[in-house]
């Protein structure tokens, strides 16, 4: 159970909770060994007994940790105190781009293209690893407060071995790409697909489908 105020690690000073997801909360924290503030995903205490969640959690980590790049949200550390299991992670602060979006209803071509630009920087990354984000959305990217653009959450990434791999149904409903969504093979060309939903999204405001359509469309 995390607390404000409580030391993860006999290091990380959880501050405050800034953020929360399907699988985990996310905190902003204190790195006393190296005197910097830092954001401290946890995995959900429902989840942290079961194995396939605790293996897709350990799989975020390690996917991310294994690159470097300024499109991207560094990975810093991980763990596992009492049962509870963390990943700290570079703070960015600043906003996802999904508020953003919200914020200006729409996005000038100029300001989306620069965007799309930066965060398929941070994809060519990732797949040059040999890694698959396949939850490209908008509110998994994050805009800091001076410009910067960096994908996160790489929580269904999964490092892949050959030049496809099967996957199920994973990614959010709207920006699922047509082959995850059938549960069939799914590649780098996912996230492309996915990042066009996305810059959609950008410049009109809205997604090109909505409710479970993209899904009814594929099946």
């Amino acid at each position: 159970m995390i607390k404000i105020g409580m030391m993860i690690g006999d290091r990380y000073e959880v501050l405050e909770k800034i953020g929360t997801g399907g699988m985990s909360d996310v905190y902003k924290a204190k790195d006393h060994k190296l005197n910097r503030f830092v954001a401290v995903k946890v995995l959900k205490q429902e989840f942290s007994e079961n194995a396939n969640f605790v293996s897709k959690f350990k799989t975020e980590a390690q996917a991310a940790a294994g690159m470097m790049h300024p499109n991207i949200v560094n990975v810093y550390d991980v763990g596992e105190e009492g049962g509870v299991y963390y990943i700290v992670m570079e703070l960015v602060e600043g906003i996802t781009l999904k508020k953003y979006i919200e914020k200006k209803a729409r996005l000038s071509v100029k300001e989306a293209v620069s965007i799309a630009i930066q965060v398929s920087m941070g994809i060519e990354c990732a797949h040059n690893n040999h890694i698959i984000h396949r939850d490209i959305k908008p509110q998994n990217i994050m805009i800091s407060k001076d410009g910067k653009v960096k994908v996160t959450d790489f929580g269904i990434a999964k490092a892949v071995s050959s030049n496809t791999i099967t996957s199920n149904v994973m990614g959010s409903v709207h920006y699922t790409s047509p082959e995850q969504a059938r549960g069939g093979y799914s590649d780098e060309k996912s996230d492309i697909y996915s990042l066009g939903i996305t810059l959609f999204e950008m410049l009109t405001g809205r997604v090109p489908f909505n409710g479970e359509t993209t899904l009814q469309r594929y099946l």
